[in-house]
């Protein structure tokens, strides 16, 4: 719905579900997989450019991609690390940690991409470039940073609530406090929206793997009042509200024994929970040479600080590069009718604040860091239970200082 301009903010009634899923499910197994292992090459080598892909299925992960670096990772291990921790522990529940097959197919980085990347003294005019300049983009591609007041996170209420609930799940596995769970799962929450306000919880949908000696009633009734009544307050629920626990009947097969997962296949629950546009690009397993993963963490970062900023309520940027250019090949904004300064001053302030070059990035957020498991699940945007750089309103009064000197007033 991001890309529907001011017909979201004046709509009577309007309808927008997103989903979240557990660490435990096979998709975000791969992307923990991917990330454990970036996290791994990067304590031993922050120069090491990485683009790890998992797979799994029954019984069975492949580990594959290209990683260029001067160190030595024991991927296997990492591997079984990873999926021991989510808790995939007996091949009963779907995966055993222990037992599993690991295959490893690991290449070095093409050279071609690296010439592209790698830091080249450019002249103009006779004169050295500024240093920034001398470090392309790894790839060509569009990214999307988006932000809204809905929340104190600033993210779309239906994906914070979705990511909630799968928290709330995982806590209460890894607890103990609902004995049955097992680490897959998923939830999905569908808000009503008036003139582009939340007003309540329209339907609510949890699918969790369990044990098979649970009855279904003792499933639903668990999960309506130990996880739904728990993260979804109270003045969003009404006796209108629909609710659907395990929907399918019994979720006893689950993980890579009921699905195969791929690492890169939940990018919506990655990001903005469909609220927002998506330029395709996933993120895990990849470092941040790579502005797949760097610019959207920096456009995340750019549109948390407008909208904190009080410049617009709900706000989106898009961010495009050219593989081996370091400068941003276009840019531009959206405010969906809620910006209280013209679109002008919000971009020059855009380019007066913030460095949206990929050596900039990196630097400014010191993304050479063994920081990405922990993003791996439950969304990389709108987290405060992880301390990441992009997330940080750090810029958002002065900001709103400088468009106040600017236009006078962003009341």
């Amino acid at each position: 719905m991001g890309n529907h301009g001011d017909s979201w903010m004046t709509a009577e009634q309007t309808f927008f579900t997103s989903e979240s899923v557990t660490e435990g499910h096979p998709d975000k197994v791969c992307d923990q997989i991917s990330d454990a292992v970036l996290d791994a090459v990067l304590r031993l080598d922050p120069e090491a450019h990485v683009a790890c892909e998992t797979a799994t299925t029954t019984g069975m992960v492949l580990v594959f991609g290209e990683i260029s670096t001067s160190s030595y990772v024991d991927i296997p291990a990492v591997v079984r690390e990873t999926i021991e921790k989510i808790g995939y522990t007996h091949s009963l529940h779907g995966f055993d940690a222990k037992t599993c097959g690991v295959i490893v197919a690991i290449k070095d980085q093409s050279p071609e991409i690296a010439s592209g990347v790698s830091a080249t003294v450019e002249v103009r005019s006779g004169k050295d470039v500024d240093r920034y300049d001398r470090v392309g983009a790894g790839d060509q591609g569009m990214m999307i940073g988006f932000a809204c007041n809905e929340t104190p996170e600033l993210m779309p209420l239906p994906i914070s609530l979705a990511h909630g609930l799968c928290l709330r799940l995982s806590a209460a596995r890894k607890s103990g406090e609902i004995a049955w769970l097992l680490p897959d799962g998923k939830a999905q929450v569908t808000v009503e929206y008036h003139r582009g306000k939340p007003a309540r919880v329209d339907a609510v949908v949890v699918s969790t793997q369990h044990v098979g000696d649970v009855t279904n009633q003792e499933i639903t009734q668990t999960i309506v009042d130990s996880v739904i009544r728990e993260v979804i307050p109270g003045h969003l629920l009404d006796t209108e509200t629909k609710m659907f626990i395990n929907p399918s009947g019994r979720f006893e097969i689950g993980g890579p024994m009921a699905d195969a997962g791929l690492t890169g296949r939940k990018i919506i629950v990655d990001t903005y929970g469909g609220m927002a546009r998506h330029g395709g690009g996933a993120f895990s397993g990849k470092d941040a040479t790579k502005v797949d993963r760097s610019a959207a963490y920096a456009a995340r970062y750019v549109a948390k600080n407008i909208v904190a900023a009080g410049l617009a309520e709900r706000f989106e940027v898009q961010v495009s590069y050219a593989i081996g250019k370091a400068r941003p090949v276009s840019f531009m904004i959206e405010t969906f009718g809620t910006g209280r300064v013209p679109d002008e001053v919000i971009s020059r302030l855009i380019d007066e604040y913030f460095d949206l070059r990929p050596a900039a990035i990196i630097e400014s957020m010191q993304l050479k860091r063994p920081i990405y498991l922990q993003t791996a699940a439950y969304g990389h945007f709108g987290r405060d239970d992880i301390d990441v750089p992009w997330e940080k309103t750090d810029k958002a009064a002065a900001l709103a200082e400088a468009a106040q000197l600017t236009v006078g007033s962003v009341a």
